[in-house]
């Protein structure tokens, strides 16, 4: 009996464990570089310096609209 109720537990503690990973892609944007002034930052050979940043961008799943209430 409990060999059973143990094999059990390990069985819903084994499913309960799996990781779920969302389809999310990965996406870096940038953006100038602006100091107090607003005006842009330039480096030592002229070029406006950029902020990177990455981020996810997630699908948007398609669904059924939702009946109005009368």
């Amino acid at each position: 009996m409990k060999t059973i109720i143990l094999s059990l537990v390990l069985a819903m503690c084994s499913v309960a464990s799996t990781p779920v990973l969302a389809a999310a892609e990965v996406k870096e944007v940038c953006k100038d570089k602006l100091d107090k002034a607003g005006k842009a930052v330039k480096d030592k050979s002229g070029q406006v310096r950029q902020e990177c940043k990455k981020i996810r961008v997630h699908k948007k799943l398609e669904g059924t609209p939702v009946p109005e209430k009368k």
